[in-house]
């Protein structure tokens, strides 16, 4: 699942950015179309925390996954829809840029940890 659209990588430089959702890689915890707030900082990135992260084999492409273990000194991602997901399966360790913390639109809530 990306986030954003096409040319619109959102900068995760605010301590918390909101981005959107595009595609069904975590459906149904997020959807196409949902709206979150993302953190940088913060306490660490645990197993089962939802994050925004960049493969090292596709720097271009910004996604939003489960974190699932550390990892060659990053994490391991998934997606909850094991139907429709290519992660670090299909492109290996990420590096985690911040954690979803709130979805904030069109179901107001927080999300659920999972592994």
């Amino acid at each position: 699942m990306t986030v954003g659209g096409p040319g619109s990588i959102p900068r995760l430089c605010a301590p918390v950015t909101a981005v959107g959702v595009v595609g069904p890689s975590m459906s149904p915890t997020l959807r196409h179309g949902d709206a979150v707030l993302v953190r940088r900082g913060g306490r660490p990135v645990r197993p089962g925390d939802v994050v925004v992260a960049v493969f090292r084999s596709r720097p271009e492409l910004l996604v939003v996954k489960r974190a699932i273990r550390r990892q060659d000194d990053g994490w391991w991602l998934r997606g909850d829809n094991e139907f429709g997901t290519d992660d670090s399966r299909a492109y290996g360790v990420a590096d985690v840029l911040g954690r979803v913390v709130f979805r904030y639109w069109p179901r107001p809530g927080r999300l659920p940890v999972s592994i």
